[in-house]
């Protein structure tokens, strides 16, 4: 029988809900102020049934029930007890501890006089020979044996190969009515407050999301070729301002990863003509277009046949000034490049221009050319990539953005293409040393600041 009537019961409710005050209504009525909070609760949830006496024994799928709906609302024991006319909070208190420590089967309610289940530690159990084993023993070890396999099974279908916490967690909460929470966590080697942090934090929205959609996008956009330092450039564009550590963290997280660059073509230079000195020096730094220029010749191999690009590149803003694209490599290309090139030269511009001692560059046509212009020659010394290292890095960029990852149908295919990606190198391709600009638009700004 309850300590107290009902009558009594819907008193104190009446008079708290008429002055308000739960420690003046309880030393008024000399009980406790948590009673009166209790038995409020429940009349505004379900009227003066609320206040009726409850001695239900509840199933497990029930007390679940209960859980969850406290998970979902973010509510204590308290109201949560009142909601579902349970005698006391300390009850749903007891059903949580039962349930975290041994999933749904802790829930289940034992028959009168049968004595609980004996606590067993399992780590010890699981070094404990088979042999040695009780009956009680056996029967824990295959509980801890199912849960491992169900949690194993369900690790493998997460679509990371190297799953994160909050996926470990999430694998765990859909496995807790199950199994027990203790053996789950050690299966997974995860401690109970990094579990419930991840649990938490799962619930919430991701504070990411949208950086993640534009990531996303950014990366398509240049199809896989801006790894996180550009696309944390672009994004800063974009007034979106994260640093690089988390923009490699999210790419890491979508499963983005720009191309690894291949090993260069290293083509066969030989030495037939005037060779010039080195004044260039490895001096990249340019305070000005059309001061320095670089140029070189690269060949790709398209289906068994040879395809050559010609190209000068300027050290100021790394912008491809003029280009050629042949099938033999001939002097005939490299002049038509040199000439496109003289077209973007004002009256007062003196460039130097730099390249190796490629049979090309020493050839009386192609120096008188650059004497009639007023152009300064400058040779790498021989076998020295690294004198031309600003153009070989530049021929090693497009070949892995753009030649590497593409299978072409037809010549005629590849250099529509291969023009397109110049143009898009120039007017849209990002360079971090360039203050997240492309090319052209660097050397935009700076005449315009000029």
């Amino acid at each position: 029988m309850s300590k107290y009537s009902k009558q009594f019961k819907l008193k104190v409710v009446k008079e708290f809900l008429k002055s308000g005050g739960l420690k003046r209504v309880g030393h008024l009525f000399e009980i406790s102020h948590s009673d009166v909070r209790k038995w409020t609760l429940a009349y505004q949830a379900h009227g003066h049934s609320g206040l009726n006496p409850s001695y239900q024994r509840h199933s497990p799928e029930f007390k679940v029930q209960v859980l969850q709906y406290m998970a979902l609302h973010q509510i204590s024991a308290r109201p949560a007890a009142a909601h579902f006319s349970i005698g006391s909070m300390t009850t749903i208190l007891q059903w949580q501890k039962l349930y975290n420590e041994g999933g749904i089967t802790a829930l289940a309610n034992r028959p009168v006089g049968q004595p609980p289940m004996p606590h067993f530690n399992i780590k010890a159990l699981l070094k404990k020979p088979v042999s040695e084993l009780t009956p009680a023993e056996m029967r824990r070890r295959l509980e801890y044996a199912e849960a491992e396999a169900a949690y194993l099974k369900k690790f493998r279908s997460l679509s990371s190969e190297q799953s994160s916490k909050r996926e470990q967690a999430q694998v765990i909460t859909e496995l807790r009515p199950y199994y027990r929470l203790l053996d789950l966590l050690l299966i997974a080697k995860m401690a109970k407050s990094v579990y419930y942090y991840w649990r938490e934090a799962s619930g919430k929205a991701d504070p990411y999301q949208g950086a993640k959609e534009r990531i996303t996008q950014i990366f398509n956009a240049h199809r896989g070729r801006y790894g996180y330092r550009r696309i944390q450039l672009d994004l800063r564009n974009d007034a979106c301002y994260l640093n690089q550590k988390t923009v490699q963290k999210l790419m890491t997280q979508l499963g983005l990863k720009s191309t690894v660059r291949p090993k260069r073509y290293q083509s066969y230079k030989s030495a037939i003509g005037k060779v010039a000195p080195n004044l260039l020096e490895r001096n990249f730094g340019a305070s000005k277009p059309n001061q320095k220029w670089v140029t070189d010749v690269t060949e790709f191999n398209i289906k068994g046949e040879r395809v050559y690009l010609s190209p000068i590149l300027d050290l100021y803003n790394q912008e491809i000034v003029s280009y050629e694209i042949a099938d033999r490599p001939q002097i005939s290309s490299v002049m038509q490049m040199l000439q496109s090139a003289f077209k973007q030269l004002k009256p007062k511009d003196k460039p130097m221009l730099h390249s190796d001692q490629g049979w090309q560059y020493q050839m009386g046509l192609y120096q008188q050319a650059l004497h009639k212009q007023g152009i300064t020659q400058s040779m790498s010394r021989k076998g020295n990539c690294l004198d031309n290292a600003v153009m070989e890095n530049w021929f090693g960029i497009m070949k892995t953005e753009f030649f590497y990852r593409r299978r072409f149908e037809s010549i005629e295919s590849f250099k529509t293409e291969l023009k397109e990606y110049i143009h898009y190198y120039n007017h849209d391709r990002i360079k971090q040393k360039l203050k997240g600009l492309s090319p052209v638009n660097y050397r935009t700004q700076s005449l315009v600041l000029t």
